[in-house]
């Protein structure tokens, strides 16, 4: 028998509110530009950009630069890991309002 999910046992590096917003943005699994994942998720540049190299630094997301034409542009994909860390997180968060209402 296992142990019901309690909200101590959420993903924190997914459960900051805008690392949540990247992660369900790019759970489709297919590659988006920062500007586009930006406008997405309503979030400066920087703010946008230290929160995706926490992702990254946890292996969640890929972040690839390149050039298209002449303008850089980077690109952000979640990994096979963090859409197993992304799935997982759901679980459990829908296992703590389950007990949650369950409770109330």
């Amino acid at each position: 028998m296992t142990k019901p999910a309690s909200p101590m046992d959420l993903d924190k590096v997914i459960h900051e509110r805008s690392r949540l917003a990247i992660m369900a943005a790019l759970a489709t699994g297919e590659g988006m530009t920062f500007n586009d994942l930006k406008e997405i998720v309503g979030m400066t540049d920087g703010n946008l950009s230290v929160h995706a190299h926490v992702l990254e630094s946890a292996g969640y997301v890929r972040i690839e630069k390149c050039f298209v034409g002449k303008k850089p542009q980077t690109t952000l994909t979640v990994t096979a890991a963090g859409q197993s860390a992304f799935r997982k997180y759901i679980d459990q968060l829908e296992q703590v309002v389950v007990a949650g209402k369950k409770k109330g």
